[in-house]
């Protein structure tokens, strides 16, 4: 077939590329037993190139955080494989290194060799949160770990699949080390699908257009992404634009981490310098350099949102990142909170670029997913003693920008997954949900209000559990840009014999007993505002207070303001 490449061809050639991971995502989701990848959609898959391991096609549902780690993955595993025979035909690699494969212990890579005529053609690949993969708190979000084996099992890469048969002992040893073990069987054998069928599309689509041309549609599509990320930088005036923000703590020690950024434009390439960031800690809210990378991808799809979802978005940027701060850790160092400082990057980058153009830039968002894990064992008639985990991340306001209020109650902007329902939640678990709703005035004021945070408050119908929360946004709040207000900070509660307690870290919690009939309650920032709160028009503040969005205390303290 010729392998010359015309428009239209190489669009019908992205969506099916597209769509081949699409379908990949597909499958897990509907076939998976955990509901943070089932319901939450908490996975992606990808087709990686088969000599740099970068990325070429990412599904539109998944993980946007995942796209720039499972490159780190794709690459560990390859040189892991190397003097061991090498990838093989049939083979699929299993890790959950999280320093040299990105994100935390919780995220299992799935690899597999995608060969062509007896040649390495290109990787695919697959990333999930299971459920539980041992350590010392149900769930894996230990806000007191100071070594990562304190937060789960740790699993170099290795064979699970060679010559297409799944290797027993391997699976052994990954059912051993949960409270979880049909979960964990579950999941792994929705990854195993989704690599099957993937592999599947693409061999019908290389049959249909040819190994050459759909090779070349990978590499346009690259080089279209530099384009375009070029062309976008290039239209932000040339400068340096600095910006920092903290972590509450690492849950160690009660004292703030600094992100900070130096972003420099010039002509048609950027820089991002994180030199002044704070040193790695002795907590979890360290992450490795992988992951920084892959959550400047993040920010930088969400300011530049047409450019194709590949490695080309990271051709024009260069980074700066010494070792071993906070976004750049080493092994042992705990990272099982990785979300909580990937977050904060992103809103450092959001603030930095509104510098540059605020027109472009949204406000910093609700900056934490409140990861929360209740977990405890059946005492009801035929299930007694059985260990149950409830394991959920919860929402809340997104950051207005330049074209109106930002989102209520969303998830948070690293990902695409959603909040589990709670009619999942408590049907699978002995918990009810008490109140969910909007948080009236924790939107940041503004031109354009920021999104509004939401109350969770949750009773424990069994007789007995541990509570644990790692979240964020307890002592800082979300910034607002171009003169937009802050949201609300985020408030998280227990209830113990009748009386309300926060934790003494504000927003990182372990153990916490509760008895039947008792309460947790989080209260999730809203987002940051966006414009000065002067110019927001009557009828918009007349809207929200018959809304319930803003109360009429929260309208009287603005006028007070201005």
């Amino acid at each position: 077939m010729n392998d010359t490449l015309d428009p239209v061809t190489l669009a019908v050639l992205r969506g099916r590329l597209e769509q081949v991971a699409d379908e990949m995502d597909a499958t897990l989701y509907r076939s998976a037993f955990n509901p943070i990848i089932a319901e939450a959609h908490d996975a992606c898959h990808g087709l990686y190139d088969a000599t740099t391991g970068d990325t070429l096609v990412q599904g539109k549902s998944g993980l946007p955080v995942f796209v720039g780690a499972m490159a780190f993955a794709v690459r560990a595993t390859a040189k892991a494989a190397a003097p061991r025979g090498g990838m093989k035909d049939g083979d699929i690699w299993i890790s959950n290194d999280a320093y040299d494969g990105g994100t935390h212990a919780n995220d299992f890579k799935l690899v597999k060799p995608f060969f062509r005529n007896g040649k390495l053609y290109c990787y695919m690949a697959s990333a999930a949160h299971w459920h539980d993969v041992g350590g010392a708190v149900p769930g894996n979000y230990n806000p007191a770990a100071t070594e990562c084996w304190q937060e789960a099992v740790q699993i170099p890469p290795v064979r699970i699949v060679q010559g297409g048969v799944l290797d027993a002992d391997v699976l052994a040893i990954l059912q051993a080390n949960t409270r979880l073990p049909d979960s964990l069987w579950g999941d792994l054998n929705g990854q195993l699908a989704a690599l099957e069928l993937g592999a599947k599309r693409l061999h019908g689509l290389l049959d249909e257009y040819g190994d050459g041309l759909v090779l070349n549609a990978l590499g346009e599509l690259r080089s279209r992404a530099l384009r375009l990320m070029r062309a976008h930088i290039a239209s932000l005036p040339d400068g340096r634009y600095s910006f920092e923000d903290v972590l509450d703590n690492d849950g160690i020690t009660n004292e703030p981490l600094t992100i900070a950024l130096d972003m420099t434009v010039a002509g048609d390439r950027l820089t991002l310098d994180f030199s002044r960031t704070s040193p790695q800690c002795a907590g979890p809210v360290n992450i490795s350099r992988a992951t920084a990378v892959a959550a400047c991808y993040v920010a930088l799809k969400h300011l530049f949102p047409d450019v194709p979802a590949n490695a080309g978005v990271l051709d024009a940027v260069d980074f700066v990142i010494p070792d071993r701060l906070v976004i750049s850790a080493e092994r042992p160092r705990p990272v099982g909170g990785y979300t909580e400082t990937i977050l904060r990057m992103i809103d450092v980058i959001f603030s930095a670029a509104a510098q540059a153009d605020p027109t472009r830039a949204v406000a910093q968002a609700y900056g934490t997913i409140n990861a929360l894990s209740i977990a405890g064992h059946r005492s009801d008639k035929g299930r007694e003693g059985q260990r149950w985990v409830m394991f959920s991340f919860f929402g809340g306001g997104h950051g207005g920008h330049s074209g109106g209020d930002g989102l209520s109650h969303g998830n948070a902007p690293i990902s695409t997954a959603t909040i589990p329902p709670l009619e999942i939640l408590e049907a699978a678990y002995p918990v009810r949900f008490t109140e969910w709703s909007l948080r009236a005035d924790s939107g940041g004021d503004g031109r354009h209000r920021g999104g509004l945070g939401a109350v969770y408050e949750i009773e424990l119908l069994e007789k007995d559990a541990e509570v644990f929360v790692f979240g964020e946004r307890g002592t800082s709040p979300p910034k607002g840009i171009a003169g937009g207000g802050p949201g609300a900070l985020n408030v998280f509660r227990y209830e113990n014999a009748g009386e309300w307690h926060t934790p003494p870290m504000v927003s990182k919690m372990r153990g916490i007993r509760l008895a039947r009939g008792e309460r947790v309650r989080l209260e999730t920032p809203g987002g940051g505002g966006w414009g000065r709160a002067g110019e927001r028009p009557a009828s918009q503040r007349e809207a929200d207070a018959a809304m319930g969005y803003a109360t009429a205390a929260a309208g009287s303290k603005q006028k007070a303001s201005e």
